[in-house]
């Protein structure tokens, strides 16, 4: 993705941004509030044009003269501009130019790379007259547009792609039914969701794994409101680190906002190939934090649970959170909990290799003739009861690693489980989730 064109969409709050990226994307990839401040971290994905592919970034609004949050939401907009071949300054019709639309432009004349001119919200002819008001922005003529509609969307695109760098003889291909990368080897790059309750400090894991301060960190909880990703690389091969929004109760969620972030946060935990829950530790395992695992485990991906904020409690209290652990989150079986500093950054260096085993396990392909041995000593140790047997077993899938087994009558639902720990135990698929389905065959 580094190696496409990058366009960055910015501007003052409530001009209509994020609308913009979802009328180039042709779907709802940004959330869209008609209330300023909705947008807080920058957000990239591939966008194309006429055959071009590049990257477009979703920017919070500038907020110059705000609160501290505010202050560093503008801070990554300006990042990104830095960063950008091309940026498109939107603006709104209906308000005219303002004080803050002025210095905005007024950073963009000091960038290299060429700036585009949107007026949004120009919804018919009557209010064409209306662009003419944004020549005093010093940036060019602009281009009149309505996000909601369309209209005027396709020239702009024209222009777009004339400003873009010269495109490379062969760009990657990024398709990904689960939203990894095209990668050396196996072409695969392995997505890792980081969830968990809001302000447990998911964002500051965030920055520390990916060495920037990509998601805006505050103390206020909710801060981040879309899910963003970046992919690393490390030694255990590229992975994909996706922030998510922090999840609530249904019941305490009183905003379409946080709705929608909830819904997708809950689609990057069904699309990632394994899980990061981040529990504040100084706060305990929650009623929240249990049914977030629950969420996770009914998902099928392995897990990694980190308990952030060590450093913060005495040796009693640490001994009780690993007993809370234990007692709540069982269901999770023996998935890596590694008890963390995202602040300080120690104890995180244990995060990937903790990944690495878990996605080694996910992948696991095992011999059919070994399935058997293991299902053939597991039976002599413990048969079936009511003359149940396994005639055949065979794993049909990976990720997860899918077992089928071929009997000559229904196996209890306690014996499977049984025969699942033998399983996991004979080819280390440690807290991996595992599937087992069972075929009647007569013999």
């Amino acid at each position: 993705m580094s190696q496409l064109p990058t366009v960055v969409i910015a501007g003052r709050p409530n001009v209509g941004k994020s609308t913009l990226v979802n009328r180039i994307l042709g779907r709802r990839e940004a959330i869209v509030e008609q209330k300023p401040g909705v947008t807080r971290d920058r957000k990239e994905v591939e966008a194309e044009w006429l055959g071009r592919k590049f990257i477009l970034v979703d920017t919070g609004g500038w907020m110059p003269g705000g609160t501290e949050l505010d202050a560093k939401v503008s801070r990554q907009s300006e990042r990104a501009v830095a960063e950008a071949d091309v940026v498109i300054l939107v603006v709104d019709a209906t308000t005219g130019p303002t004080e803050e639309d002025d210095r905005v432009a007024d950073i963009l004349k000091r960038r290299k790379g060429p700036t585009l001119v949107v007026v949004n919200k120009v919804d018919d002819t009557n209010r064409e007259s209306l662009v003419w008001d944004f020549m005093g922005l010093g940036l060019g003529q602009p281009f009149p547009v309505s996000s909601l509609h369309g209209r005027g969307t396709g020239d702009l695109l024209d222009a777009l792609i004339a400003l873009l760098p010269p495109a490379p003889e062969q760009e990657p291909d990024t398709d990904d039914p689960r939203g990894g990368l095209e990668a050396p080897g196996d072409g695969r790059v392995f997505s890792v969701a980081i969830v968990g309750r809001p302000n447990v400090g998911k964002s500051t894991l965030f920055n520390r794994l990916i060495g920037d301060d990509r998601s805006v960190v505050h103390d206020m909880p909710g801060t981040t409101r879309d899910t963003i990703d970046t992919v690393v690389e490390t030694e255990a091969g590229p992975l994909r680190f996706i922030d998510t929004a922090g999840m609530r109760r249904r019941s305490r969620i009183d905003e379409d906002t946080e709705y929608y972030s909830l819904l997708r946060a809950l689609a990057a935990v069904d699309r990632a190939d394994t899980a990061v829950l981040v529990i504040d530790a100084t706060a305990g395992v929650t009623n929240q934090d249990q049914r977030l695992g629950e969420r996770i485990d009914a998902a099928g991906c392995p897990v990694v649970v980190l308990l952030n904020k060590w450093e913060l409690l005495d040796a009693e209290a640490r001994l009780d959170v690993k007993y809370q652990v234990g007692r709540q989150l069982h269901f999770l079986g023996e998935s890596p909990v590694l008890p963390v500093s995202a602040l300080s950054g120690k104890g995180v260096h244990k995060l990937i290799p903790a990944l690495s085993a878990a996605i080694d396990a996910y992948r696991t392909r095992v011999p059919t003739r070994k399935v058997n041995e293991v299902i053939r000593s597991a039976q002599q140790a413990q048969p079936a009861p009511h003359g149940g047997r396994v005639l055949y077993a065979t794993q049909g899938a990976t990720d997860p690693p899918t077992f089928t087994l071929f009997a000559n009558r229904d196996l209890p639902p306690s014996y499977l489980r049984y025969l699942e720990r033998m399983l996991r135990e004979a080819f280390n698929l440690g807290a991996t989730p595992i599937k087992v389905r069972v075929r009647r065959r007569s013999e």
